[in-house]
Order: structure tokens, then sequence, then C-alpha cells
């Protein structure tokens, strides 16, 4: 069960809260579920894309209301990489839009007392001050090679604000950084660029390569949380955090991909060299989260990321079939 105070309403989470967890066999979700039942939380509930498709509102509605959740977990979303959003930018839009909207409603329609929205960093304006406070939001334009997926995701901020502030829900909404870990997507054309290159430089290597070519110019500047700390921040939140403005969750530094293409090929054990084609879009120039607001709540990142490389890289090699 929940219970929320009559104080902070901030939940108070007991061993036997009903959590159902949105996309829980994605990146994120994947995560969550491994965290929360680590901390002896017992009733965790998740549906497969193929039982329920979220973009449908009756499937979706159903799902909600057969679980009966405390919390709802919202980690569901169409993601993708460069290319992805760049190409199929009707997609990423459409899809995220109608997964958010049907499970709000739903929460909304079952009287859930604590919804949690994730977002993306990408919302925040393509030259904003960096690092990136909360309050940059809509101060800007967006990247507009993933404009389409920050606007639906923009769209998720506004719909907890307006929950909140019409019927009072105590929901909240988390904007983490750019994200990897076990049970992320590999994919050269469509995934992010950690896994991405953990992929080319590992083929690379097997195939005794001379050299990999990597788009841009390899100038921008990324910050990179593993999930297993992003499902911390969000249990930390959950018990800690009861306002409508979204909050980051992040690293709280950052490096080139140039140098996060040369650590990855030193962890994979690839020897060749790296060049860059500058045909290629670099997106955004810098996305420095300031994490100043959750960590003032107690929470802190603790996977460094040449840690966290190898064993997202351990676990490629363990399911690469």
């Amino acid at each position: 069960m929940i219970k929320l105070s009559l104080m902070s309403q901030i939940s108070i989470l007991a061993p036997d809260s009903r959590i159902y967890i949105a996309g829980h066999r994605g990146l994120v979700g994947s995560a969550l579920w491994r965290h929360f039942q680590s901390k002896g939380f017992i009733n965790l509930f998740g549906n497969a894309s193929a039982e329920v498709d979220l973009r449908d509102f009756a499937q979706t509605s159903r799902a909600i209301e057969s679980a009966k959740p405390d919390i709802l977990i919202i980690a569901a979303a169409k993601v993708g990489g460069i290319v992805a959003n760049s190409t199929y930018p009707v997609e990423f839009l459409n899809d995220n839009l109608r997964i958010q909207t049907n499970l709000f409603e739903a929460a909304h329609t079952n009287e859930i007392p604590r919804v949690l929205f994730l977002g993306s960093s990408c919302i925040y304006p393509k030259f904003a001050p960096q690092p990136i406070k909360e309050s940059s939001l809509l101060t800007g334009v967006l990247e507009e090679t993933n404009d389409a997926y920050a606007i639906a995701k923009i769209a998720g901020v506004m719909q907890v604000e307006s929950y909140r502030r019409e019927y009072k829900h105590s929901w909240i909404s988390a904007m983490p950084t750019n994200l990897y870990g076990q049970e992320d997507h590999f994919d050269l054309t469509s995934s992010h660029v950690l896994p991405a290159l953990i992929r080319k430089f590992h083929e690379a290597k097997i195939g005794r390569v001379s050299a990999v070519t990597l788009w841009g110019t390899g100038k921008p500047m990324r910050e990179f949380l593993h999930t297993d700390d992003l499902a911390r921040a969000i249990l930390h939140l959950l018990t800690h955090y009861d306002d409508g403005s979204p909050i980051n969750i992040g690293w709280g530094k950052d490096l080139s991909i140039s140098d996060l293409a040369t650590l990855i090929a030193d962890v994979v054990g690839f020897k060749g060299e790296i060049e860059w084609d500058r045909s290629k879009p670099d997106g955004t120039p810098r996305k420095l989260l300031d994490t100043t607001k959750i960590n003032s709540l107690g929470w802190h990142p603790q996977i460094e990321l040449r840690e966290g490389i190898a064993s997202t890289y351990k676990w490629y090699l363990e399911n690469i079939n």
C-alpha cells in the first residue's frame, strides 16, 4: 500500500505497495524492475508490448485498472538515436504523445495517487546555458534532429503540471540525461551513441578492421548516466519530491564524443584508428544537466563511466545473439 503524508504529500512506500512500471522490459524499465525487486518490493506490475499496446487507450486502461497500482512509473516511450529521430519524426511525436496521454488518463480515471513521468534532457533548448537548469525549459529553440521527440516529452511535463493544477494530483516528472546500461539497444542505425559505439568497436576488433569512421566532428559534449543509478534516483524521488516542475537526473560532468569514443575503444580492446565524417551532423553542441536540485535531496550517482561501460560491454557479450 501507499500512504501520503498530510504535511508534504510525499509518498511513503511499503514493501507491498503496488507499482506499475510502464515499459518494464526496456532499458530504463528493466533497471527499475531489478532495483525495486532488490529493495524488497513484492507487487510489481508491467505488460510487454505484445500484451498491451500503450498507444491504444482501451488496452492501456484495462491494464491499469487490472493492476490497481498505488504508483505508476512512465518509462515507456519510443526512443532512438540521431538517425532514427531524424528519419521518423512523425512516429516519435505521435507514438509518444499517445503513450503518455493514455497512461495519464488511465491513471486519473483509476485515481492513482502517485505518478512519475520520465522525460528526457532533449526537452531543453539547443543553446541553453550550461549546465542546464530546469528553468531553461521553453526558453529557446530545440535541436532539430530530435525536436519531434522533444515536443512529445515537453507535452508530458505540461500534462503532469496540468493534472496537478486542476486535480491536485501528487504527480511528478523527472528529466534524465543520456542513459546506458544492460538491456540497451545496440543497433548501428537506431540506437544511441554509447551502445552504438560499443558494437561498432567490438565488430571492428573481431573483424580486425584498421580504422572506424564515426559521425560528426567528435567535439559535442555529452553526459552519461548508468540506468542503475537512474533507478536509485527514481525511488529516491518517489519518497523525497513532490513538485510540479521537472527535476533533472544526471551525473554532473560530461566529456566530448571524441573522448567517449577513445574510452569505449580502450574498454572494448579496439587498437585501430578513429576517423570522423564531418559531413554528418553533430547534434546539440553541449548538453550537461544542472543536478543541484536532486543532489540537495540527498541523491548522488555512484557508477563511474568507465566502470559502467565495462559492465555494459560485458552484458553485450553475454547477450550478443
